[in-house]
Order: structure tokens, then C-alpha cells, then sequence
């Protein structure tokens, strides 16, 4: 058996179990593995694996896979956590880093002792005031992708809905409006907002996951930009996850652009341990 040291790093909730790939580089990602170590009964815990390596002309490239052992698009929580597990471990020097995700480059930075900025690229596919077919009636909604692709509900526009988003069923919706034909054949991650309190509350149903999350960082990056575009909120947005951390938006809007758009908030280790292969 091969013994195998991982450190589990939550932020905002969203929880990643995380192997330095420089210390195991023959160790194989698999499918099996990751749900294995995911699973919340049978294995570490996890809402996804996140592998670290050193990088060239980088300080390292982040490797981000779901819970249901597929390979992951850009998370934005994940990639906060990435950067304080980071500089923790010693792959970044100082408190300003850049990594590689895939084939894209980005950047961050640690600005206290838990509190951690992501500076995401310029997102795509912008697409509001959309309807959206459900079980429920239709439902007006928007789309943005900001390295992941979400849809953004306000939940005053779900028919025969006027309680609060606390009440609200999100797997059940969620689950079904991501696999709508809409969004075929990759799906969506969907997110169900508040609009109307200071600190916007969002609840989000991830793709990958198949279940709700305590937070998500792409998704809360779509929702303070959807606010600020169709719902005139000012800018930074605050928004109150599902955890009740808080995760702050924020950008400048020139033109069609969205420069320096960070995502800040909290990441924290929950603690470190090993498994045996």
C-alpha cells in the first residue's frame, strides 16, 4: 500500500481535498479515486480533488475534478484555495501569485491570514432576460460564463414562489433546469438569488457535484455581475453563501469589459491527514 498525505481546505464552504502532484507524480487521478475520497461516508469528504503543481515561468497549475470524477472547468473558490494552499505549502513565494488553469493563466493574492483575492479573465456568453421552461412554469433567467457556465435565477421570477430562498427546493429545480436542453450538451451550474438585501444571498446547484454547494466562486462571480448589469446593484456586490461566509465581487466596467473582476473572500484548512492506495 502507498500512503498519501492530502490537506482539506475549505472556501467559503466549498470544500477540496488537495495532493501536492510534485510529491506523487505517478499517482493516477482516476475517476474512482476521486469519488472515493470524495464521498462523504466512505472517504475524506469533499465537494472535489485539487491537485498542485510547481509551474514554469508560474508559481504553479492547478488540476480541479469534481466530485463525480470528471475533470472540472475553472472554480473559483477552488482556485482561492489553491492559492493559499500555495503559499502555505511554499510553491508560491510572497503573497501575490499566478497559476495556470488549463490552458488560461490567472492571478491572486493572500491579504490577511485567511482572506484570499482571485482575479478571474474576462468572461463570455452574456445572455439576459432568457425564459427558461421548468416543472414550475417559465422562469426568466440570464447567462454568463465566467470560466464556468451559470445561469442566474432571480427567485422572485419562479412562478408560485414568494417565500424566502431558504425555503426554496434547489436540488430539485437546480437538477432540472441543468439538465435542460438549453444548456445541452454540457449543462449548466444554476444559481438562485436574492436580489433585494444588502448582502445578496445566493444558493447555487453544481454541475459535477449533482447536489447544492455551501458556495460557489464562479457562480457568485456571475451573480455580482448579472446584479450590477440587470439589477443596477453598486459595486463591490456582496453576497451571503449558503454557508454564511461572505464572497465580494467586484471589477470596473469599461465598455464591454470587466478589468481587474476579483472574487475575495475567506479559505481555510480543515485539516491535513493521509490515505493508503
Amino acid at each position: 500500500m502507498k500512503k498519501i498525505s492530502f490537506t482539506k481546505i475549505n472556501g467559503a464552504g466549498n470544500d477540496f481535498i488537495f495532493i501536492d502532484k510534485d510529491a506523487y507524480p505517478n499517482l493516477e487521478i482516476t475517476p474512482e479515486l476521486i469519488k472515493e475520497l470524495c464521498h462523504r461516508r466512505f472517504g475524506i469528504g469533499g465537494d472535489g480533488v485539487i491537485t498542485i503543481s510547481k509551474g514554469t515561468g508560474y508559481d504553479f497549475e492547478m488540476k480541479y475534478y469534481n466530485s463525480d470524477g470528471s475533470l472540472g472547468s475553472l472554480c473559483g473558490n477552488g482556485a482561492r484555495s489553491s492559492i493559499f494552499y500555495a503559499t502555505l505549502s511554499g510553491k508560491a513565494k510572497g503573497d501575490k501569485v499566478k497559476f495556470k488553469v488549463g490552458s488560461e493563466l490567472f492571478s491572486g493574492e493572500v491579504l490577511s491570514e485567511n482572506l484570499i483575492k482571485f482575479y478571474l479573465n474576462q468572461p463570455t456568453a452574456f445572455k439576459s432576460n432568457f425564459i427558461i421552461p421548468s416543472s414550475r412554469g417559465e422562469i426568466k433567467g440570464h447567462f454568463i460564463d465566467t470560466g464556468s457556465p451559470h445561469v442566474v435565477i432571480d427567485i422572485r421570477e419562479i412562478p408560485g414562489f414568494s417565500e424566502s430562498i431558504e425555503r426554496l427546493d434547489v436540488i430539485t429545480l437546480g437538477k432540472e433546469i441543468r439538465y435542460s436542453s438549453l444548456f445541452a450538451p454540457g449543462g449548466a451550474n444554476i444559481n438562485f438569488v436574492d436580489f433585494t438585501t444588502d448582502r445578496v444571498l445566493i444558493r447555487t446547484y453544481e454541475r459535477g457535484v449533482e447536489d447544492e454547494t455551501l458556495a460557489c466562486g464562479t457562480g457568485s462571480t456571475a451573480a455580482g455581475i448579472i446584479g450590477y448589469l440587470v439589477y443596477d446593484l453598486p459595486l463591490p456586490v456582496k453576497l451571503k453563501t449558503a454557508g454564511g461566509d461572505e464572497l465580494v465581487v467586484d471589477f470596473k466596467h469599461e465598455g464591454e469589459k470587466f478589468n481587474s473582476l476579483s472574487l475575495t473572500g475567506p479559505a481555510k484548512v480543515n485539516f491535513t491527514g493521509e490515505f493508503y492506495i
